[in-house]
């Protein structure tokens, strides 16, 4: 059986085909899968555990009812859903993980991490994620009223728009120098990551040794996944 991985899924009620797609992919790939694991982003906005949105609790179901079958179900935390917590794992079965995390996945040490902290030529966002990251900060977000959350959210989401437009497109990307430093710090030799919505698979040398990192896309753009089984690893796109 296999081990799936998906990232940047970034529900949403302005693009339900992305929803529909995901759903869908849990009933039938996820569902005869060994595990599936969430590497960040795979709502557009998560404003705390008490989130009501109709959609999101859908999804929530849907991962609920795939555990329930038998099939374990990890989250990470990205730049958008950072503030999952327990309220969301009960909802959702989901086991949070943090990031990042070595894994053991069949017999092979591979690091997973959403990707965010490795694009450290975007000073303005690594400046953005020190903080937002805070448990400080979070806890006094979590203590306004969910509409004012709500209301925040939305206009972060309007300057996160304009950041991208006005940076130029290779400060958003991996940091070659993060990349090899993440490799080394983990001793490992593959890596998984998403949030740069660019997916592909790289290969690295670290320490005269070859290594491979394994870039998930954007579920807006296109359903993607990596499917892991008997140690060969394949990026597949899935047709809306």
């Amino acid at each position: 059986m296999a081990r799936l991985f998906v990232s940047d899924v970034h529900l949403d009620v302005s693009a339900p085909e992305a929803t529909a797609q995901f759903l869908a992919f849990l009933a039938a790939e996820a569902a005869a899968a060994q595990a599936l694991y969430i590497l960040g982003d795979l709502f557009e906005a998560w404003v705390g555990d008490d989130d009501a949105d109709p959609d999101k609790e859908r999804v929530c179901q849907a991962l609920k009812a795939l555990v329930c079958g038998g099939v374990p179900c990890f989250a990470m935390h990205g730049n958008r859903d950072f503030l999952l917590g327990a309220g969301f794992c009960e909802r959702s079965g989901c086991q949070l993980l943090s990031d990042p995390v070595v894994a053991q996945i069949e017999g092979e040490t591979v690091l997973l991490t959403h990707g965010d902290a490795l694009c450290t030529d975007d000073h303005s966002y690594q400046e953005l994620r020190s903080v937002v990251r805070d448990r400080a900060w979070q806890q006094r977000f979590l203590a306004l009223p969910r509409a004012r959350r709500e209301l925040l959210a939305d206009e972060a989401r309007a300057g996160s728009r304009r950041h991208t437009t006005r940076t130029v497109p290779y400060i958003m990307d991996v940091n070659a120098a993060a990349v090899t430093a993440a490799f080394r710090a983990a001793g490992v030799r593959r890596m998984i990551h998403g949030h740069t919505h660019r997916p592909g698979v790289h290969r690295h040398e670290v320490d005269g040794a070859a290594a491979e990192r394994l870039v998930l896309g954007a579920w807006h753009q296109q359903g993607s996944y990596i499917r892991c089984e008997a140690g060969s690893y394949q990026l597949i796109e899935l047709p809306r």
